[in-house]
């Protein structure tokens, strides 16, 4: 299994990114959950967004409104929109995946909001 993130960079607050996991060896419409994290720089890993196999979708209370966790199932990519970009929203992102009984990441993409 290898995930591998797209689509970081320098956005000014109130922009907008998109991020996009693409995976191989392994189909993402059949694992259990997907998600992003992120971790800022002195901080823990957090959960930012998940969606189930199923497509029920889970955010953590910093984002919600602002951004949405989709997959392309024809792409077999896990993909996050996400608006209104605060300062706070600054970190490296990871994608991720649970298979074969143990989570997967990907390399992780810089995200920068600036004030």
């Amino acid at each position: 299994v290898q995930l591998q993130a797209f689509g970081g960079g320098v956005v000014q607050a109130g922009g907008s990114l998109r991020l996009s996991c693409a995976a191989s060896g392994t189909n993402l419409r059949a694992n259990s959950i997907s998600a992003w994290y992120r971790q800022a720089p002195g901080k823990q890993r957090e959960l930012v967004a998940r969606i189930t196999a199923g497509g029920m979708t889970d955010y953590a209370d910093s984002v919600k409104g602002r951004f949405t966790i989709s997959r392309n199932n024809a792409k077999n990519t896990v993909d996050l929109e996400m608006n209104s970009l605060k300062p706070d929203d600054t970190a490296v992102y990871y994608c991720n995946t649970f298979k074969y009984g143990r989570d997967w990441w990907g390399q992780g993409t810089q995200v920068t909001v600036s004030s």
